[in-house]
């Protein structure tokens, strides 16, 4: 069991919502799963699901939420009010009887609920964000080639995040291929894409440290302070150290670097930029097929 830091929260939503992240959100198709293993790992970079959201006005359903909620910036409370009364009137909340397509076992499984819409709203917002900024970021990275993992703050950090707090590599380093944020449900962590200019200055100065001892006054209240105190910033690769994870639904046996929750570590920009090329390549195969035909 890994240990916790305590940290301020900050990390919030509403905020600006960037056009990448709004587009990539959008462009996800609808695959309904029973499991949450059942859509895997590069597919929600492409497709939107919810677990046990087997009908498919309940999946529309929770899928225009996250939708409207990345576009107009919406808070969780706001999600959540439009949100459950809807799923409560399609029948969609508490616990219910169902049958699992696979094993044939039947289950009483949790449907909605407000712990449910409390890791939908910010997994996908996330997810999204992150990728519209890998967009971003693949653009600029003439001009900013390097990115530099940092954590967020989360009211705790796993052992890992905050050893590759300060991590900064080159944009087309393999490292992002699997550790680009998000690392896990509820995980804060985030990038920042650097110019040469802006990473010398960070390797001579470093960075302040994340769990640094907060500063108390004189009554021993806290200030919202914390010490100052500075970290070098990383610029090697960290070892990956990966343990064997079992899909209990597939029986695939995978390997998940330590420190990220099985089907995380993948890049969801970098994923849909591939998908989209591949679209674009067979549209363009098709329309030539069609001119030659005509010759």
């Amino acid at each position: 069991m890994p240990r916790t830091y305590r940290h301020k929260p900050g990390f919030t939503f509403p905020g600006t919502p960037p056009k990448e992240a709004i587009a990539f959100f959008k462009a996800k198709g609808i695959k309904p799963g029973f499991d949450y293993r059942d859509v895997w790992r590069e597919e929600h970079a492409t497709a939107f699901t919810v677990a046990k959201a087997m009908k498919m006005d309940v999946l529309v359903a929770i899928r225009t939420e996250p939708d409207k909620a990345l576009a107009e910036g919406r808070t969780f409370e706001q999600f959540k009010k439009d949100l459950q009364p809807t799923l409560e009137k399609l029948g969609w909340w508490g616990k219910q009887e169902m049958t699992d397509p696979i094993t044939g076992e039947v289950i009483e499984a949790q449907l909605g609920s407000p712990r449910r819409l409390k890791t939908i709203y910010p997994t996908n917002l996330r997810s999204a964000r992150s990728a519209g900024q890998w967009q971003r970021i693949e653009r600029a990275k003439k001009t900013r080639p390097y990115i530099m993992y940092v954590v967020g703050p989360s009211k705790d950090h796993r052992d890992e995040h905050l050893a590759w707090h300060g991590t900064t590599l080159p944009v087309d380093d393999p490292r992002w291929d699997t550790h680009t944020p998000i690392n896990g449900y509820g995980r804060k962590c985030g990038m920042r894409s650097l110019t040469k200019n802006q990473f010398e200055k960070l390797k001579a100065s470093g960075l302040p440290d994340p769990v640094a001892p907060p500063i108390k006054d004189q009554q021993g209240k806290l200030t919202g302070r914390r010490e100052q105190r500075s970290l070098n910033i990383n610029t090697q690769r960290p070892p990956i150290n990966n343990k064997e994870w079992t899909n209990k639904r597939t029986g695939e046996v995978l390997q998940v670097p330590e420190g990220i929750t099985p089907g995380f570590d993948t890049n969801p920009g970098k994923t849909r930029l591939a998908a989209t090329e591949a679209i674009t390549k067979d549209k363009q195969r098709v329309f030539e097929q069609v001119l030659t035909s005509k010759q």
